[in-house]
């Protein structure tokens, strides 16, 4: 019962503070080990208030997968297996976007065929039915951490690397977008915060980066749900805010699940 008790707490807690953030993404690392090199970009996206949480798949064993059990302990803590946890399958429910920053032969050859059986493969064939956004790292060799240590080899033959090359394509045409791995952080800030107005970006940046779409005015001084009831609206369009303008939490939530853009400009036009 107090275990139920304090899963129930931590579970509204959690709830609470993902509402304060600009979003949330999962990053996907080969081992426990992998992340090291991302701190600085840990730092990024706490600094534009994303929320974060790391899965490390040391060893990748069949017997996890049997298991389909995985979860996450809270914003910018670890994965971890558990008997109380949601499936491989599920865990893209509770994010923005999915981060795998690097990707084998064999988990892009899944991926691009539509094959699942793996952990990463089955991550991200949920994310894309989902619509979330799914973003891989391009400067990768294509082989294991793992087999790169026991094999004492950093690159693909030939042959493969052009069969790599190809299941890279054909994951773009699904919609899966490629970064540098040291480019990550900022591909999630402008994907998640755009709409909102944050990262310091000014007016001519923003209407470059939000052209499409209709163009909505507001001139209260506060947001609510109640708008979005009484407009009609479609993906792409930006809503004109008087500068200062508060938007409440509940309208923040709407703006998002409907991808509409928010432009706060000053009395005067």
């Amino acid at each position: 019962m107090v275990e139920s008790v304090v899963r129930e707490v931590i579970q509204s807690i959690k709830a609470q503070r993902e509402k304060e953030n600009n979003g949330k993404v999962l990053f996907v690392f080969c081992d426990s080990s992998a992340h090291e090199l991302f701190t600085d970009q840990f730092i990024k996206l706490k600094n534009a208030n994303i929320a974060f949480d790391t899965l490390f798949l040391d060893g990748e064993t069949s017997s996890w997968i049997g298991l389909q059990q995985v979860e996450s302990s809270g914003a910018s803590n670890v994965i971890a297996a558990d008997e109380y946890a949601p499936s491989a399958m599920e865990l893209p429910k509770g994010y923005d976007g999915i981060i795998i920053p690097e990707i084998d032969l064999d988990n892009a050859a899944r991926v691009a065929t539509g094959l699942k059986g793996s952990i990463k493969s089955e991550i991200i064939f949920s994310a894309s039915l989902l619509q979330k956004f799914i973003l891989v790292g391009e400067d990768v060799p294509g082989i294991k951490r793992s087999d790169r240590r026991c094999l004492k080899a950093i690159s693909l033959p030939v042959p493969y690397r052009k069969l790599f090359d190809e299941y890279v394509k054909q994951m773009n045409e699904l919609g899966i977008s490629f970064s540098p791995q040291k480019d990550l952080a900022d591909v999630i800030i402008k994907k998640l915060c755009k709409g909102l107005g944050v990262n310091g970006q000014n007016k001519q940046e923003y209407l470059e980066n939000h052209s499409k779409g209709n163009r909505l005015s507001y001139t209260k001084k506060l947001l609510t749900a109640d708008w979005f009831e009484s407009k009609s609206y479609r993906p792409n369009d930006t809503i004109y805010l008087p500068k200062g303008t508060i938007i409440s939490p509940l309208a923040k939530d709407l703006l998002k699940a409907n991808k509409l853009n928010v432009l706060f400009v000053k009395k005067d036009g």
